[in-house]
């Protein structure tokens, strides 16, 4: 699978280790005896693995895509479904607060249910539940069916938010940081597309808000599809053999270290792991580090998913222009998501990446403190740099532990516990918005919380792993 490797030195967690050369022969040989057959006698097994590997691309991209829409549609028309429900500002406050709730209690299920179903199951599922969701809560009548069918659809999100970096370190374990790019792309794609088109599709559709909420139900259908073949798949490889002609010369550059880790393992005879012990993951201080920073991230995030545009609207500006301003945000995190985790996967630290994203992010808020409208543009750009704070913590939990069942832990205690972190910030923010009138207090709020941001950031980018400090 990785073709000739000259003999070369290597960085890997802590340590310097040096690599053996490995022939093409060798290495095609060791590659076909890892990969799964088909219990079918269909296609040969380089065959297989490489429509499994397309398909499985496919499943992560749509997977991606799915995970902001119902958080962003919703925000872009907030005062449309507050004027049709009857909720005051609390309660939308409220509704704003539901994806990092349940991201935080369902999250934390996600190891669990891919230890007993196959994380491709779980995914599927996931999927399914999104579909759901979305199609049921514009028609569930009434704020506390909207709630719930919203609670649904989030659900789905919540354990797919957990397994994606699960997969990608299984599956691939030498490109970490182009595919956490990747989906953490399409993630930004999704999530911008429907800040954007939400408004624009709602119109028309005659102007009604629920046929325009209900519209992103499609979108989750069509990533149902490429996760079913994967439903069986319980004993998922380590990695998967050959790539399709050309894709692996893509990651080749920025993931030096994967893969010759890969090769390490390759060395050795195939065997069945031994069954490891859960990590005791509340004694590692990079763990609680990493676990604050996506939270406060999420905080700020998931404000300005269900609250920028407002912000927008009642500064003047139009609900279209409001729409698309939040689309800027989001749309920033298409390039951003796939340079910012291979430039951190070339970095011992990730901390300077941190505070520069922090330091975007106070400016877009000054200037939206100062200036809304005046300078909407240069603002939503700003804060379209500083929410790219999610995809750089992704790639972090992949590069904080050492192993497949040590980003799974990670993942899910780092999301579960950032998300319990982040569920006040955006019912407070209603809250001061309905007692104060306006918008100074909450985006005061926005600021004071990024520095403790940029701190724990800091601290949970330092070159080390959580199995070490678990240890300890």
């Amino acid at each position: 699978m990785m073709g000739l490797m000259a003999s070369d030195e290597t960085r890997t967690g802590t340590r310097t280790e040096t690599v053996k050369s490995t022939t093409p022969g060798e290495a095609a040989a060791r590659d076909d005896a890892r990969v799964p057959h088909e219990a079918s006698g269909a296609p040969g097994t380089r065959a297989w693995t490489t429509w499994t590997t397309r398909l499985l691309l496919l499943g992560i991209v749509l997977a991606a895509l799915n995970l902001r829409p119902a958080i962003t549609s919703l925000g872009a028309l907030l005062e449309e479904v507050r004027d049709g429900l009857g909720m005051s500002g609390s309660v939308a406050g409220l509704l704003t607060s539901v994806p990092p709730l349940c991201f935080a209690v369902f999250g934390v299920t996600a190891p669990r249910l891919a230890r007993r179903f196959g994380p491709g199951a779980v995914v599927c599922a996931g999927m399914v539940a999104i579909a759901a969701g979305l199609l049921i809560r514009p028609y569930a009548g009434g704020t506390a069916g909207f709630l719930a069918a919203t609670a649904l659809a989030l659900m789905g999100i919540a354990v797919s938010n957990v397994l994606m970096p699960v997969i990608v370190k299984r599956f691939f374990p030498d490109r970490v940081g182009s595919m956490t790019g990747l989906y953490s792309m399409a993630l930004a794609f999704g999530t911008s597309i429907a800040a954007a088109a939400t408004v624009p599709v709602t119109n028309a559709l005659g102007g009604n808000w629920q046929p325009g909420l209900a519209v992103w139900a499609v979108l989750a259908a069509a990533a149902v599809l490429p996760w079913i073949p994967f439903v069986r798949e319980r004993r998922t490889p380590s990695t998967l053999a050959p790539a399709p002609d050309g894709a692996d010369e893509a990651g080749k550059a920025d993931e030096g270290a994967g893969e010759h880790a890969a090769a390490r393992r390759a060395d050795r005879p195939a065997e069945r792991p031994a069954e490891q012990p859960p990590l005791r993951i509340t004694r590692s201080r990079t763990a609680w580090a990493l676990a604050v920073f996506f939270g406060l991230q999420a905080t700020a995030a998931y404000i300005t998913m269900g609250w920028m545009a407002q912000i927008f609207r009642d500064a003047g500006v139009s609900a279209g222009t409001a729409g698309l301003l939040l689309a800027v945000i989001m749309m920033m995190g298409v390039p951003l998501a796939f340079v910012i985790p291979r430039v951190a996967t070339r970095l011992p630290h990730q901390g300077p990446i941190v505070l520069v994203l922090g330091v975007c992010g106070l400016a877009g808020y000054a200037g939206l403190y100062f200036a809304p409208a005046g300078g909407a543009w240069a603002w939503a750009l700003l804060l379209g740099v500083s929410n790219c704070a999610f995809p750089l913590a992704l790639t972090m939990v992949g590069m904080r532990a050492r192993t497949g069942a040590g980003v799974a832990q990670l993942s899910a205690f780092a999301q579960s516990t950032g998300y319990l972190i982040s569920i006040p910030g955006p019912l407070l923010v209603g809250v001061l918005y309905q007692h104060s009138g306006g918008w100074g207090l909450p985006i005061a709020l926005m600021s004071a919380l990024m520095v403790p941001q940029m701190l724990v950031g800091f601290l949970a980018g330092r070159d080390r792993t959580v199995e070490e400090e678990a240890a300890r």
